[in-house]
């Protein structure tokens, strides 16, 4: 089974109000790409992956005009993929979406949120106290957390959570003092939101559960200046220590256990005032104990560095023109 997660830069740009896609020559969201350029380059993309499951990070919005199953499902079907149904959780009202496009003849899926007295359904609020100032604050998602219950077609039983967490960029900065004062205050959002995972990532792995976690955590060690303020990135607290309770991806684990050097990356973003671009590793996906026991085998499709992507030119224009992010699979036999 190949299980994928892909932030699909503003993908809801790609459709129309009847939820089909835009097949012209007007512009995406992408810089000077069109919308006929990036639906073909994603097609290109998922077609490759041949995922059983993929879940999509800023999929199409849901609201009274759009709808992001029929969307996503309109998608698969114009492309002919075997990961042609969909699901949501809660929507919310930024335009991106979180959902699980995925093989209705390889698994089985439902959203199925659940709640504990120390971690709330990812639709409510989270009290914690986020300034040490003794009173405790409410922390809300944004986008909030997709969870399901899977079944795969042998019987097993898995938990998936789909998770964007808050960017940590300093929107709406207006001098030095307002980047740093934003900044901080979207790292305590950040790791607030990224405790409140790891208590539901705690409840699932007490409960015996298997347990997933995919997605875009905006996040990764070393990535700014103010994290060692905090001590711990967003992804050291969602993993957890080295123990029962912990969870593990080899991207994140080989990032953490060297702050200098080469490191594997997820995406690319161009940097207008320097004329370069920046390469991140935020796209993860973590799995329990148990489930690492089956070997699964985890891949960046990254178009510069992964071999097999950079020697099929397609492929390789297709990564870089579909979005600022690239695709992460893992292989398990479950």
């Amino acid at each position: 089974m190949r299980i994928a997660t892909y932030n699909v830069e503003w993908f809801t740009n790609l459709f129309d109000e009847e939820n089909q896609l835009v097949l012209d020559d007007s512009w995406s969201a992408r810089h000077d790409v069109t919308k006929r350029q990036q639906v073909e380059a994603l097609g290109i993309v998922f077609t490759a992956l041949d995922a059983d499951a993929i879940l999509v990070v800023e999929a199409p919005d849901q609201n009274s005009k759009r709808a992001t199953v029929p969307a996503l499902e309109n998608f698969a079907k114009g492309f002919g993929l075997r990961a042609r149904e969909a699901v949501i959780g809660f929507s919310n009202d930024t335009q991106q979406e979180l959902a699980l496009l995925y093989d209705p003849d390889v698994l089985t899926a439902r959203h199925d949120a659940v709640s504990s007295l120390d971690a709330p359904r990812f639709d409510q609020q989270f009290q914690i106290d986020l300034d040490v100032d003794e009173r405790a604050d409410a922390v809300v998602f944004s986008k909030p957390p997709l969870e399901l219950a899977l079944t795969t077609k042998a019987g097993r039983d898995l938990r998936f959570i789909g998770a964007h967490l808050k960017s940590k960029a300093p929107h709406g900065a207006r001098n030095r003092d307002d980047v740093m004062r934003i900044s901080i205050a979207n790292r305590r959002k950040q790791l607030a939101q990224a405790i409140w995972l790891r208590r539901r990532v705690v409840q699932h792995l007490k409960n015996g559960e298997s347990l997933i976690l995919a997605g875009d955590l905006n996040d990764g060690p070393g990535l700014d200046e103010y994290e060692d303020l905090f001590g711990r990135s967003s992804v050291e607290i969602i993993l957890g220590e080295q123990g029962e309770d912990c969870l593990h991806d080899p991207h994140a684990r080989a990032a953490l256990g060297r702050r200098l050097g080469a490191q594997p990356t997820t995406s690319r973003f161009f940097i207008e005032k320097e004329n370069r671009y920046l390469q991140a590793l935020l796209d993860y996906i973590m799995v329990s104990a148990d489930l690492r026991a089956f070997g699964p085998k985890w891949r960046i499709w990254h178009p510069f560095e992964d071999h097999a992507c950079y020697r099929l030119p397609e492929l390789r224009e297709a990564l870089l023109t579909a979005s600022d992010h690239f695709p992460v699979t893992m292989d398990i036999d479950i």
